[in-house]
């Protein structure tokens, strides 16, 4: 187990077509012990960050400490670092003993009565004891991701790098590993990278998730924390199924409210003292689908809006809406399912408005008012 230190870990690919910024002055301390997953849509960085920590892409500018090592300019092989594969990259002439013990083999001094009791003991920890005789064809996509898993743990690295290594999976099964992943990190208590453009995976199993777009951090939190606070439109509309609904807005203040329009609708209030905002003032309104609520009585919202789509999920509605010519996403019970064509009542507390500044997406107010932003919530918030 180790630290791991990224500091302004910046990687430039210069060729016959252009420069192109593939990583910008990455900057992430990683506590010993600690999951993080690095998440985003494809081509944000992410990829290329963790093989610039596991040596396979060179690094064009900034550190990688390990402990209190920079390793940067080390060959993978020193860098005490182990790596599972979206692929599983197993050898496919030999068997899961010969696939798991191959590292131990080529990289430490221990025997082969050594190198197998390593082996064992791993095997027995994935339970694939049964599969050590068997090569990769004969195998499962869950199994072939268990030995791959037990080739990288049987190393005893300081840091465990996985790269979207159940993408591979069907969806049942991916989820039985998620819990299974988590449980051996915990277990083995080994600092842990994981890389993901699934955001599923990315908030289930982090302790912090770092948000990358474009080559950028934009934000390293909690899971909890990023969702209910991002600091920018990017993570608040990138975290969340259905995503965030945003509108652009002007601000009306009557004194006791301000008021957020959108094509002459009201679609949202909050205290005056909760942002600093001013009357005719434009800003991005967001709102979460689950925190729109529906009324039968179109009177008792602070909008009206018209049901286009119910999109049934069995424990949840998703229910579409326009208003002002624009799609708005509410995520209700399933027990309610109106009609397309019928106007419904739409609100949203207050407390759970958000809102960004229209030009530099920077968040003005997140979930909450006043500053409570500020403080990561508690289970009962």
């Amino acid at each position: 187990m180790a630290t791991l230190e990224l500091n302004d870990l910046t990687k430039i690919y210069d060729d016959a077509q252009g420069r192109e910024v593939a990583v910008n002055s990455l900057d992430i301390d990683i506590d010993d012990g600690e999951f993080l997953v690095l998440v985003g849509p494809s081509g944000c960085g992410k990829s290329t960050t963790l093989r610039m920590l596991a040596g396979l892409e060179t690094v064009t500018d900034g550190t990688i400490t390990i402990g209190d090592r920079e390793v940067q300019h080390l060959a993978p092989s020193e860098r005490s670092i182990a790596m599972v594969f979206q692929s599983y990259a197993l050898y496919t002439k030999m068997n899961t003993r010969e696939n798991m013990a191959y590292g131990l083999k080529h990289s430490t001094d221990l025997s082969k009565a050594e190198r197998n009791r390593k082996v064992d003991e791993i095997a027995e920890l994935l339970d694939i004891t049964e599969l050590l005789d068997d090569k990769p064809e004969e195998m499962s996509g869950g199994q072939k991701q268990r030995v791959a898993l037990g080739r990288a743990i049987v190393r005893d690295p300081d840091v465990f790098l996985l790269d979207e290594p159940l993408s591979n999976l069907d969806a049942k099964l991916r989820a039985r590993m998620r819990t299974e992943l988590q449980q051996l990190q915990t277990d083995l208590g080994v600092t842990a990278v994981y890389v993901t453009h699934d955001q599923t995976e990315a908030m289930t199993m982090a302790d912090r998730i770092a948000v990358m777009n474009d080559g950028e951090l934009q934000q390293v939190a909690p899971p909890e924390v990023a969702y209910d606070h991002p600091e920018n439109e990017f993570v608040a509309t990138f975290l969340g199924s259905p995503s965030m609904n945003t509108f652009e807005t002007t601000v009306h203040e009557d004194g006791s409210e301000l008021a957020f329009h959108h094509g002459g609708t009201t679609l949202a209030t909050v205290p005056p003292n909760t942002v600093s905002l001013a009357d005719g003032d434009t800003v991005t309104l967001g709102l979460r689908p689950e925190d729109v609520q529906l009324f039968d009585n179109p009177a008792e919202g602070t909008f009206t809006a018209t049901v286009t789509v119910s999109e049934y999920q069995g424990n949840d509605n998703f229910i579409h809406l326009s208003v002002a010519n624009q799609d708005v996403m509410a995520r209700v019970p399933s027990d309610t399912y109106p009609d397309p064509g019928e106007k419904l009542g739409v609100t949203v507390s207050p407390r759970d408005v958000f809102l960004f500044d229209s030009d530099s997406g920077i968040a003005r107010k997140t979930r909450g008012l006043s500053d409570e932003r500020k403080h990561r919530p508690s289970i009962s918030n």
